[in-house]
């Protein structure tokens, strides 16, 4: 199978780069698959479990906050303010910053303070959903 240049970067470090058969995430209109000579475009990612194809056609998946997609004929770059591999994911803060979450979500009716608090829950969601799937196996 082909294989294109794939590289997620975060404000602190270079998350990824490599060669990969493909990658899905979702982006704000729905998930996407990306496969070698996939069309240009740039798009808004969102909070969610990315996967990748390596060239020796193993997956991995990695946890990842909002940020920009560009596909381009030489390389695709994902731009992101988080991402973590399960290895780097600490479940005990996660699974604190979850109750914290949901405590603010029963206790205020103020708009700023419950979308905040609602990212947060869907952010720590997602983190556990990629530590399950990894013992899994997956």
């Amino acid at each position: 199978m082909s294989t294109f240049n794939f590289e997620i970067h975060t404000p602190y470090r270079l998350f990824y780069s490599g060669k990969a058969q493909a990658v899905t995430l979702t982006l704000a209109d729905g998930e996407i698959g990306i496969y070698a000579n996939h069309a240009p475009f740039t798009a808004v990612a969102v909070t969610g479990i990315l996967h990748i194809k390596e060239s020796d056609g193993n997956w991995r998946a990695a946890f990842i906050s909002d940020g920009i997609l560009e596909v381009k004929e030489h390389k695709n770059v994902l731009m992101v303010d988080c991402a973590e591999w399960p290895n780097e994911i600490d479940k005990e803060r996660v699974l604190e910053s979850k109750k914290q979450a949901e405590e603010i979500l029963s206790s205020t009716n103020l708009k700023f303070e419950t979308d905040k608090a609602k990212n947060k829950l869907h952010r720590a969601e997602n983190r556990l959903k990629l530590l399950e799937l990894s013992t899994a196996g997956t």
